[in-house]
């Protein structure tokens, strides 16, 4: 891809407003992806009961949500081994350029002590922005009520490689 001569970036620099720009456009896509994910995976939560892990990546153009599907290879894997399944086929994607952002959702305990569950949102975006949502929630008669989320950084396992690397130096 050619960068045009009078682009913002063609001197390979980015001043404070561009980076301001880009990081405002990349938490813009990286929420409406989020959304959209939840939405879809809360659907399934009402309908089933019960969710298996499930992912989606906003494509390159920045518009274009689809659902990862992992097809036959996956239909009697593990959570956790699905989860393993997902990160590698986003990151062989998102390492040809072909994605901006990804998310993979997931159930769970909140923790060891309460029996409420919980969705995690694992988020990443290639302008560098990446963490894990935790969102307790509750599943009665088909309905499906959240309580407050708690989200923490996570390394880096889809764009990035490294152990806390930042690319883009947020936090």
């Amino acid at each position: 891809m050619e960068i045009p001569e009078d682009s913002p970036i063609a001197d390979g620099k980015l001043d404070q407003e561009e980076l301001g720009r880009a990081a405002a456009a990349g938490q813009h896509q990286l929420v409406r992806l989020t959304e959209q994910a939840t939405e879809e995976y809360t659907e399934i939560l009402k309908r089933d009961g019960k969710a298996v892990p499930a992912a989606w990546m906003l494509l390159g153009d920045g518009e274009t949500i689809k659902r990862l599907n992992l097809g036959e290879q996956a239909k009697d894997a593990p959570a956790n081994m699905r989860i393993l399944m997902y990160r590698a086929a986003l990151k062989s994607v998102a390492r040809r350029g072909q994605i901006n952002a990804a998310v993979i959702l997931y159930t769970g305990k909140l923790d060891e002590d309460t029996a409420m569950d919980a969705i995690v949102i694992e988020h990443e975006h290639r302008l560098g922005i990446s963490g894990n949502k935790v969102v307790p929630f509750e599943l009665e008669a088909g309905k499906v009520s959240y309580f407050q989320s708690v989200t923490k950084e996570k390394p880096f396992m889809i764009f990035y490689d490294g152990q806390g690397s930042n690319p883009a130096g947020q936090s």
